[in-house]
């Protein structure tokens, strides 16, 4: 098998990682780079002194896209900055590649389209990157909520905080692309993540209303706060869905909280527990994921991605769906911008 990787940063490095870890020799790596920066990034966020990322993964360098295709990979995983996704994946959906595009899809709706007619039409298998999805305690939250475990839905609360500058500690935070309004960042489109197992679970909102923005003292010239609240309508009813997200919390927080009518369940991604409280406020249930690595997230979203190009399994996040989360973070940044209610259906 023959994949292209477009960009070498953290993530391009942890998905070159996860190819070598499950494919090994029988995998030919290329990569089409612009920057060429040399450092190796680390599962856990560090650099790894004294190697070169190219030699460490063994990986053929493109300068040029075109020349790049013209390799005729089998695959091709867009993991360059927000703004660049779209003009990558589209070159390579017109020459017949299957797509692993990270998330978002983009950051606005030009080229979007035309993606999604070449995807459908000629058959590629193209899956966008939500590796939230693979989460033992998202599926198992999923699951809940199909067995109607806490009865009929009436809200739901979803946050996430992190400091930004913690995020990658090797770099300086004010380069980074979530930092930067020209590369697609600001906390709503960067941790689109919430947004996207928001409408996993409860469709797309009929309309949502945002508050925030540039809040802190961080030097980035983007939005590092945003509290959307969302009406999703669930077996014809309206369900009130709050999501909030920042990058200023010093210690890192993500949890989905859905309330019904016969009870409550509790999801906290960083402590890793689930909880299910009874009509009556009592725990319930308990589970823990102690053990969990972060990084198995994108090795069991690699294998399913792997298992589509086999045509074994179905994309568990079309392009259609990333461009459905997309809508929902377009126009949370609008009604953040407006200070209105953005309809979306």
């Amino acid at each position: 098998m023959k994949v292209l990787l477009a960009g070498l940063g953290s993530i391009g490095q942890r998905h070159a990682r996860n190819l070598r870890a499950v494919a090994g020799d029988n995998l030919d790596l290329l990569a089409y780079r612009v920057r060429r920066l040399k450092r190796v990034i680390t599962s856990e966020l560090s650099v790894e002194t004294g190697l070169d990322v190219e030699s460490r993964y063994n990986v053929k360098v493109y300068l040029d896209l075109d020349e790049a295709l013209a390799q005729k990979p089998d695959a091709v995983f867009v993991t360059n900055p927000n703004s660049q996704h779209l003009p990558v994946a589209l070159a390579a959906a017109r020459t017949g590649c299957n797509l692993f595009i990270e998330k978002p899809l983009s950051q606005n709706f030009e080229g979007v389209s035309e993606l999604i007619n070449l995807v459908e039409k000629r058959g590629l298998v193209c899956l966008v990157g939500y590796q939230l999805r693979f989460h033992p305690g998202f599926k198992a939250l999923r699951s809940l909520l199909e067995q109607k475990a806490i009865g009929r839905l009436l809200e739901a609360r979803l946050t996430f905080g992190e400091y930004l500058p913690c995020w990658h500690k090797y770099e300086d935070y004010r380069q980074y692309h979530a930092s930067r309004r020209e590369q697609g960042g600001g906390v709503i489109l960067s941790q689109i993540h919430d947004l996207d197992y928001a409408y996993s679970l409860f469709g797309m909102p009929r309309r949502l209303f945002a508050l925030g923005g540039k809040l802190s003292s961080l030097e980035i010239d983007v939005e590092d706060t945003a509290s959307i609240l969302m009406e999703c309508v669930v077996e014809g009813k309206p369900v009130p869905v709050h999501v909030h997200q920042d990058y200023i919390q010093r210690s890192p927080s993500r949890t989905c909280e859905v309330i019904g009518d016969a009870g409550k369940i509790m999801l906290d991604f960083h402590a890793m527990t689930l909880q299910v409280f009874d009509s009556l406020g009592e725990l319930a249930h308990s589970h823990t994921f102690n053990g969990l690595q972060r990084n198995q997230l994108f090795l069991d979203e690699l294998k399913h991605f792997l298992a589509c190009v086999r045509g074994e399994q179905r994309p568990m996040v079309t392009v259609r769906d990333g461009a459905q989360s997309l809508r929902v973070a377009l126009a949370a940044k609008e009604s953040l911008l407006t200070g209105r209610v953005v309809e979306l259906n």
